[in-house]
């Protein structure tokens, strides 16, 4: 028998194993201790609480490391296309050529929407949020492909994630044409998987759209860095509706809702907002940082500082020089740009922000970059989503995988009445 923890109650002791994953991570387990003791343990918002085994991401906060399936943040972003990461999470593995090729054409393949999902954006309000269109969207792809919907078929789950892949940026695009008055555009298959998103963002029927390469680039460099981030608020959803044995598509619905909340995908949105705010008031960076500092203002400074990352997030090195090179190649002069540059600037210097561990995440300058192509702030958490999916997927997918999968049942600590009798209404 392995190493063990011995938790004391009372007169009683009782053994529970510890486990340690490939990176050294120890975990005490407790999957035995309600029905050896009736104890549960209490753990508000899972801080401390492993939901899983996952070989799908590792996150190392104090050290700044992300890896996904082994393979560093940094190499995959250097070297790696969206498509290919996509493949690794979701496989578990670096496709071949054949592989990717044949991933590739399929993805191509399933870009178009069935005729009548335009029917389900048209009765939508203009103004309706683009993450309640994807959501509902995504949903409606189950009635629309009745034919992939067991999690436990292999090969309808791989035409389901093919599919799902395939329609994400059709969908956020439609949502996106709906809230601006504009024609659904078709996908153009010539072009790469970002380059047709943009094309179905930004072109019109009206004259040709090129995709700049530089744009391209960046925003594929963002959906790698967005495409997994091990057991987050959106992820734990999908699996834990995944593991009611929910098809994929109500499953990654659930988990665009919970990455639409602005404590979750929402935050690259705050940053606009905040930035866009200080140049409306005509403040410096410098005065901003003094009323985020202050007890006395409601002035908050957003896109710092993260619940994993400790030291830094790796993700916001390499993000930062995608959008200096965007905005170069565009040719923005960016006051935007410049209030960001000076409170980064003035937040790794002061003692209130590095004594809090306050340095940029990886939210702080994608939404500049979002920004500056012309993407508004409500559609950022849909290009968050579309970035998202494989690891959702891939999760999703190792969970049915897993020899002891069980539907999620948290417990809890009750501290309501006790029983009480009930009162007719004419008593009360």
């Amino acid at each position: 028998m392995g190493e063990t923890a011995e938790l004391r109650v009372g007169d009683k002791t009782y053994e529970l194993p510890i486990i340690e994953g490939t990176e050294g991570e120890r975990a005490i387990d407790i999957s035995n201790l309600r029905s050896e003791s009736g104890l549960i343990t209490l753990d508000p918002g899972y801080g401390n609480t492993g939901s899983c085994e996952s070989q799908v991401a590792f996150i190392d906060g104090e050290r700044g490391i992300l890896r996904y399936r082994g393979y560093s943040i940094e190499e995959l972003a250097e070297q790696s296309t969206f498509l290919e990461v996509a493949y690794l999470l979701m496989v578990g593995r670096l496709p071949t050529r054949e592989e990717m090729d044949s991933f590739t054409t399929s993805i191509r393949y399933h870009t178009m929407l069935h005729e009548d999902f335009k029917h389900l954006f048209s009765a939508l309000p203009k103004d309706a949020h683009p993450m309640a269109a994807c959501s509902a969207a995504v949903a409606s792809l189950a009635p629309f492909y009745p034919d992939s919907l067991d999690p436990r078929d292999p090969r309808e789950v791989e035409i389901s994630v093919h599919r799902l892949i395939a329609k994400m940026p059709t969908l956020a695009s439609y949502a996106f044409k709906h809230s601006i008055g504009q024609p659904f555009m078709f996908p153009d298959n010539r072009l790469s998987y970002v380059g047709n998103f943009l094309h179905l963002m930004f072109a019109t029927p009206c004259e040709d759209y090129e995709v700049d390469p530089v744009i391209e680039k960046a925003i594929d460099l963002l959906l790698i860095l967005h495409a997994d981030h091990e057991q987050n608020c959106s992820t734990s959803t999908v699996r834990l509706v995944g593991s009611s044995m929910a098809n994929l598509f109500a499953s990654v619905s659930a988990g665009i809702n919970a990455l639409w909340g602005p404590r979750h995908g929402g935050a690259n949105q705050d940053v606009i907002e905040m930035l866009k705010a200080i140049e409306s008031d005509g403040l410096s960076g410098r005065e901003f940082v003094e009323r985020a500092k202050s007890s006395d203002d409601t002035s908050r400074l957003t896109g710092f500082g993260h619940r994993v990352y400790k030291n830094f997030d790796p993700r916001a090195k390499i993000i930062k020089k995608a959008c200096f090179d965007v905005l170069d190649k565009l040719g923005v002069n960016s006051r935007l740009l410049e209030l960001a540059v000076e409170l980064e600037e003035i937040a790794l210097k002061d003692d209130y922000f590095v004594e809090r561990k306050l340095y940029p995440n990886v939210d702080y300058y994608s939404g500049v970059i979002y920004n500056a192509i012309g993407t508004p702030a409500n559609m950022f958490t849909a290009m968050f989503a579309i970035g998202r999916l494989p690891g959702w997927i891939a999760q999703w997918k190792e969970l049915h995988e897993d020899p002891a999968f069980k539907i999620g049942r948290p417990r809890q600590i009750y501290t309501g009445p006790n029983e009480t009798d009930y009162r007719p209404m004419s008593d009360r």
